[in-house]
């Protein structure tokens, strides 16, 4: 299983910087404003759109107080939803997962990057076969086009939603496989790496962008940082302005970016997500990704 292969921050981080010119750009205010956690800013925002690996859980388990500071939002009057990467998760199986650590949320408050990828697929290629590379256990009955696991059979296109079962062999047959017969390559999980118990996991983002470099393809994301899943996060809370709406997030390039673009306030948490343990303000100089807000937890 691939998720034993992890990545420390400053590799992470690295390659993030590497691979910039293929994410969306944004505007960022000059200084970031320290605060104890969202409920000290909840009166600059009507809702809150919420990461959820290393803000509201790491692996499978809750990070401590995200669960009473959601139930605290909701009785503010504050509007939540997550915006997820994790691309393994039908709708159903999320909220029940979300269920399992203590949160309440509703089914449609829960936007993952799978989601965000089912509905364009038609788009990209209509009528496809498409080969899928995920969990070993993965259906694909929630996604309207036709989908199959990829185990090196004739495709049209190659979905990638998991990258659990990627080891050295399959990564070398999918590349061969681009290489010889060009398809689109849509990725449902733009992260490089996501917080696990046992580390810094590498995810599906990380393989297609090493496949990119390799073959000079163009593979297609969709999931933060890019539009269409900030647009889908405003369906969701429809009537507010982006403005008034606050990315909460671990991730620099893939949460604070994506929000910014989408016009929305950012808040950065440092302590259970990629920056578990380190000064954040070298990041984010270097980097130029500007957080509105910055907190140790929600």
């Amino acid at each position: 299983m691939s998720y034993g292969d992890t990545l420390r921050t400053d590799q992470a981080f690295e390659r993030y910087e590497q691979i910039r010119a293929r994410m969306p750009e944004a505007r960022f205010g000059n200084d970031t404003q320290a605060c104890s956690g969202l409920l000290e800013i909840a009166d600059q925002y009507d809702a809150f759109l919420l990461d959820s690996f290393g803000v509201l859980n790491v692996g499978e388990r809750a990070v401590p107080g995200a669960i009473a500071c959601i139930a605290e939002l909701r009785r503010r009057g504050k509007l939540i939803a997550v915006l997820t990467n994790a691309a393994s998760y039908t709708q159903i199986t999320a909220t029940e997962r979300y269920a399992r650590l203590g949160f309440d949320f509703a089914a449609h408050e829960v936007i993952s990057s799978r989601d965000v990828a089912a509905r364009r697929l038609s788009e990209v290629l209509p009528n496809a076969l498409w080969g899928a590379i995920a969990a070993p256990g993965d259906g694909f009955e929630d996604i309207s086009a036709r989908v199959v696991h990829w185990t090196g059979q004739p495709v049209d296109g190659i979905l990638m939603l998991s990258s659990v079962s990627i080891d050295g062999a399959m990564l070398a047959a999918l590349r061969d496989e681009l290489a010889r017969a060009p398809k689109p390559l849509v990725v449902g999980n733009p992260d490089l790496v996501a917080p696990r118990e046992a580390g810094l996991s590498k995810e599906p983002g990380f393989y297609a962008h090493a496949l990119a470099d390799d073959l000079a393809i163009t593979p297609i994301f969709f999931g933060k940082p890019f539009a269409d899943a900030f647009d889908d996060g405003l369906g969701v809370l429809a009537g507010i302005p982006a403005d008034r709406i606050a990315m909460v997030g671990d991730t620099l390039h893939t949460d604070i970016l994506g929000g910014a673009q989408a016009g929305m306030g950012t808040v950065l948490v440092r302590d259970h997500g990629l920056f578990a343990g380190l000064d954040t303000a070298p990041f984010i100089a270097r980097s130029g990704i500007v957080p509105d807000f910055s907190c140790a937890a929600i």
